[in-house]
């Protein structure tokens, strides 16, 4: 009997790390053919055109199918058992999948999906690996005290639920084989084992935590887990246990579009001051620079933005500046536009 192929499943909050730490995975992949499914939340599918744009030898373009209408979990009957039914007849099979999840995602559903009788005889879930952004978890954005969430419930009638973000944290690093704390250079030394504590307080017993900066960690200690989750559901606990699917209504995603800017400086300095000023969680995409030829990547979770030059535009590519903001419900897409095109001079 043919051995199943192994899929890992990379899930994170926004921001934590995925992309970074899938591309080093795939610069040092040593010729094991990967397939990459990557989902995104939003209307732009950013992280796929970063991978596509990489350069990376063992990223070709047909390894790299993108979904891009909601969270994996939601449109799994839809898209991926197709996806997954598609790579398995290709004529040469990958050697290892690996799917990246939205930040909003809900890992376990698609660990169940795993069991159906379409893929169970032909894929196994290697792992499920959680990607930490240490720095928030060290500011106590997932470290909420589930009694003194309760009691303030109790107190406010205008709370009907818990903190999302706490919520997903705990779903993610609770459903994980595997917790990477990335960007760990970020954390100072006297906060580490609080923030060790507050993974270790979610996390099933005996899963193992490792730290990491920028992503970097060797692919051996990512794949071959060999965890078979699929056949382990029970032990890991979810907030949905019992649901079909969740929705997204705690968060609002929508893409804008504006001229070329004048820096990269400038832009950075604008998307700043949106993410200070309003409930903003993340904000990604593309950018063309006045007078430059190649394209700009910019991507911000909380304060940090970062931003780096990819590729050169295509020829008959539109020059435009395309940024997909996601935030918390009830943002204010006409204010965030009016903060990223106001006074301060965009446009070349």
């Amino acid at each position: 009997m043919t051995a199943k192929i192994p899929a890992t499943v990379v899930t994170g909050f926004l921001g934590a790390g995925k992309t970074s730490t899938i591309r080093h995975l795939l610069e040092n992949a040593n010729g094991r053919r990967i397939a990459l499914i990557i989902n995104e939340f939003g209307d732009l599918g950013v992280d796929g055109e970063i991978l596509k744009g990489c350069g990376i030898e063992s990223c070709g373009e047909d390894d790299v199918v993108e979904l891009a209408n909601g969270c994996l979990c939601c449109t799994v009957a839809d898209d991926f058992l197709p996806t997954i039914t598609a790579l398995l007849e290709r004529e040469t099979p990958p050697d290892h999948i690996v799917i990246e999840t939205s930040g909003l995602a809900l890992p376990k559903p698609l660990v169940k999906a795993f069991g159906w009788p379409e893929v169970r005889t032909r894929v196994t879930v290697d792992g499920v690996v959680a990607l930490v952004d240490g720095p928030a978890v060290a500011a106590g954005l997932f470290a909420e005290n589930p009694e003194a969430v309760q009691a303030q419930r109790e107190a406010d009638d205008n709370l009907d639920h818990d903190s999302p973000l706490a919520e997903l944290f705990e779903e993610q690093v609770a459903c994980a084989d595997l917790v990477v704390v990335n960007k760990s250079d970020l954390i100072e030394a006297a906060d580490r084992e609080a923030v060790e504590a507050a993974i270790r307080a979610e996390a099933r017993p005996g899963v193992r935590l490792l730290h990491a900066s920028h992503g970097r960690l060797d692919p051996a200690v990512l794949l071959g887990l060999s965890a078979a989750a699929e056949d382990d559901l029970d032990s890991r606990r979810s907030h949905h246990e019992g649901a079909d699917d969740h929705d997204h209504d705690d968060f609002d995603s929508f893409a804008i579009e504006l001229p070329e800017v004048a820096t990269p400086a400038e832009l950075a300095r604008r998307v700043a001051l949106l993410v200070e000023s309003h409930p903003v969680l993340r904000v990604k995409g593309f950018a063309a620079v006045a007078g430059k030829d190649m394209r700009l990547v910019l991507q911000a979770a909380g304060p940090r933005v970062q931003h780096y030059y990819d590729r050169d535009w295509r020829p008959g590519e539109p020059r435009h500046t395309r940024l997909v903001v996601i935030g918390l419900k009830g943002l204010d897409r006409a204010a965030v536009e009016a903060e990223l095109t106001g006074e301060a001079a965009l446009a070349g």
